[in-house]
């Protein structure tokens, strides 16, 4: 977890650059505000199911869980594009960089147990 933490606000710093270049102040905002929404949304969802026992009911509590850290992600998404914050295009190149860090520690994973 920590790896990918790592790598994706390394990521988020050459995409920020990239974003202030391309897009001004909003579009470094956009990115990071992507890269924040994205590592708290990742973070939140390792650290539930590090935790989860896999019970009956703990199952219930986890699936209403992730259906309100969906409409948390959603309405802070909602927010900061409403309030004018921060570039649309740098807010998805933002929430971009974790699944691309994720693929690329899987497939490093692969070739070393290979």
């Amino acid at each position: 977890m920590w790896r990918v933490t790592r790598d994706v606000c390394a990521l988020g710093v050459a995409l920020g650059v990239a974003g202030a270049w391309l897009g001004g102040a909003a579009g470094a905002l956009g990115v990071a505000a992507g890269i924040a929404l994205a590592l708290g949304n990742f973070r939140w969802l390792v650290a539930r199911a590090c935790a989860s026992t896999g019970a009956g009911g703990a199952r219930a509590v986890w699936s209403v869980g992730a259906g309100l850290r969906f409409v948390a992600f959603a309405a802070a998404c909602a927010g900061v594009l409403a309030a004018g914050w921060a570039h649309p295009v740098g807010l998805v190149a933002g929430l971009t960089a974790l699944p691309c860090a994720l693929v690329a520690h899987g497939l490093r994973s692969a070739r070393q147990e290979s």
